[in-house]
């Protein structure tokens, strides 16, 4: 296990090195960041451009500017906005919390409602609650979680007055954005239950179980739904690093200050180091949840030995 995950790791490092090249060269290819900063102040001199650029380090060349990048991402400096004279790290960790917060809320929500629904559904195949959780994912897999969330806050937070349409201020607050993520996704993810605990279900050590006078309920939850979280754990695993970047319309939706607002405004703005930093982090946390999902499966199914050697 220990020579798994140090392999892992190595592997990490080689994947982060290559998306900072390929940032490095494409976020270049966005415009220049000195001339974004004159937006809406007139058209600037070359002077002013040039001291700008100096002022940045956007006058060497490309090779020296990234190898003095990689140099100081090392040391962990990922240097300091062009636009907000911050440090990059401060800056993107100061959103973090929100996007894990809204990330983690997302996925709860979609586990405490497909969980239910598809389990359901599967064990009482060709029956109303089947037809139920069908219908109930492919409205899930249909509606887009944008028009969700405004439906949501037009009847919870303009008509009823229970809950604030927008902020980032308690608990609150958390509520809709959870509910607009969480049910989406909670639609394909039932959807994927259900059919692996179909395939399960009718696997010969299952009828054995049952056989044996076992509990019907332990049937289910102790030996055919843990057979069937391998691909359910996988797609979770994926989802959670896809909203740790790819909510940026329901923050928009909700002002809620997550990553993926401080992505487009960076990118918008030919922030560099901002765009590299941020790019950079949601990849390595990303690697770090594949990681994770794959050491799960070493639990939920011992026979899986991720230590093995491959040939």
């Amino acid at each position: 296990m220990l020579s798994y995950v140090v392999r892992r790791l190595f592997h990490t490092l080689i994947v982060l090195f290559g998306i900072s090249l390929i940032v490095f060269f494409a976020i270049r290819l966005t415009g220049d960041p000195a001339v974004a900063m004159f937006q809406g102040a007139g058209e600037p001199s070359k002077e002013a451009l040039d001291q700008i650029r100096k002022a940045l380090g956007l006058d060497k060349p490309l090779w020296q500017q990234y190898l003095l990048f990689i140099g100081d991402m090392l040391t962990g400096d990922m240097g300091v906005s062009f636009r907000n004279q911050q440090p990059v790290l401060q800056l993107i960790m100061e959103r973090m919390g929100a996007t894990l917060t809204l990330a983690f809320a997302g996925i709860f929500v979609a586990v405490l409602i497909a969980f239910p629904v598809g389990i359901l559904s599967a064990v009482k195949r060709g029956s109303f609650m089947d037809m139920f959780g069908r219908i109930f994912s492919l409205i899930g897999i249909s509606f887009p979680n944008f028009w969700l969330a405004i439906m949501l806050i037009l009847i919870f937070a303009v008509n009823l007055q229970w809950l604030p349409a927008s902020g980032y201020n308690g608990f609150e607050y958390l509520i809709l954005p959870a509910i607009s993520l969480g049910l989406i996704l909670s639609g394909v993810l039932a959807r994927l239950i259900r059919s692996s605990m179909l395939d399960v279900l009718h696997q010969h050590y299952i009828r054995t179980a049952r056989a044996k006078g076992v509990a019907e309920w332990v049937v289910i939850i102790r030996h055919a739904l843990r057979n069937a979280l391998i691909p359910t754990i996988t797609f979770l695993g994926l989802q959670f690093g896809a909203l740790l970047g790819g909510v940026v319309i329901l923050e928009q939706v909700f002002s809620w200050p997550g990553v993926g607002r401080l992505v487009i405004d960076a990118i918008n703005d030919r922030d560099y180091p901002l765009v590299q930093g941020s790019v950079l982090i949601l990849a390595f946390m990303l690697m770090l949840v594949n990681l994770f999902v794959d050491l799960l499966y070493g639990i939920i199914d011992p026979r899986i030995k991720l230590g093995r050697e491959r040939s």
